[in-house]
């Protein structure tokens, strides 16, 4: 994306609130979240959840060792979650582009653009020197995906509104930090677990900035902001769906746990939406209402998308693990 995204008007009810209009009132929350978010946030080291003493020359230049699969104890699992969310990661000077024009590099908003963006620097650089210090993925396939993907940049689904933008962070900062978590958990690795539960807290207080954010928008813009809420649910993928192979990996990561459906469904979107008791708001205006309404019969929709998924990952590791006992 090289262009500004273009500015959109909407009337809803007697207010009509420009994205220029919706950013200066909420500089305020914005300074205030800002502040909350550098009191809780503590200092965490990279390179301390990295075994160095582990790392040794690959073949090529130095002469070194090549890598082969047997040379790390990281799960399967946990290598296609690994790779998946570091290339996310690796995609940071597109998504900082984004916010940064979105957002506006000047006052608080500015200060927490920037401030966001060295945070999550700080993940890919970790990921990525505890992958190749362990030796836990191939390093010229990864340098290979993280070229290809990075050589098509991002463009965010919501780039046309500041509120669907606010939206869609505070549900995909949620979103990553429990992808961030459960490869943790399945990768096989006691550090990688820790390295990833440091990330995943990043990721939660990323969350609450925005998710608080979203609720001042709310309060100002009803209306607009449940239509936003509404279209980024109804419409939601992870910003890593364009890495080479994502839909393999994807369905590696659902079927093994990390990732899916019924995760989606619980553990991402209602809790964002009960605490922001999106489906109590009255005094809604038609086109909020609408918009109430169709997130309400989505929501009914996935969670049977979720059983029926539920039933089909049950059945297949069963029989992964029938194929292992014969």
């Amino acid at each position: 994306m090289t262009t500004a995204p273009a500015q959109r008007s909407t009337s809803l009810g007697s207010s009509t609130w420009t994205d220029a209009r919706l950013i200066l009132a909420l500089e305020e929350v914005v300074e205030k979240e800002l502040n909350r978010h550098l009191a809780v946030a503590k200092e965490w080291m990279p390179h301390e959840f990295v075994p160095w003493s582990q790392g040794r020359d690959f073949d090529g230049v130095l002469g070194g060792e090549a890598w082969s699969l047997e040379q790390s104890q990281v799960t399967a699992l946990g290598r296609v979650s690994l790779v998946v969310n570091l290339l996310t990661e690796d995609n940071l000077p597109s998504y900082h582009h984004e916010i940064a024009t979105m957002f506006g590099r000047e006052g608080a908003w500015g200060t927490w653009v920037h401030r966001w963006t060295a945070e999550e620097g700080r993940h890919g650089i970790a990921i990525r020197d505890f992958l190749l210090a362990t030796r836990a993925v191939d390093p010229v396939e990864l340098e290979r995906a993280r070229m290809s993907h990075m050589s098509e940049g991002f463009e965010s689904d919501n780039a046309h509104s500041m509120l669907h933008s606010v939206a869609y962070v505070a549900f995909q900062e949620l979103a990553t930090r429990i992808s961030h978590r459960n490869t943790g958990k399945y990768a096989g690795d006691p550090l990688c677990d820790q390295l990833l539960a440091k990330i995943a807290n990043d990721e939660n207080l990323h969350m609450v900035f925005y998710r608080n954010l979203l609720k001042a928008a709310l309060e100002i813009a009803p209306d607009q902001a449940m239509r936003a809420i509404a279209d980024v649910v109804t419409d939601f993928r992870m910003p890593g769906h364009g890495i080479p192979g994502f839909e393999r990996a994807a369905a590696q990561i659902a079927i093994g746990g990390v990732y899916n459906l019924r995760i989606h469904h619980d553990d991402v979107l209602q809790p964002v939406l009960r605490h922001l008791r999106v489906m109590e708001i009255d005094g809604l205006g038609a086109e909020g209402l609408m918009a109430q309404d169709e997130l309400g019969v989505f929501l009914d929709g996935l969670d049977e998308q979720a059983r029926k998924f539920e039933e089909r990952q049950a059945a297949l590791l069963a029989r992964r693990a029938a194929r292992r006992a014969s």
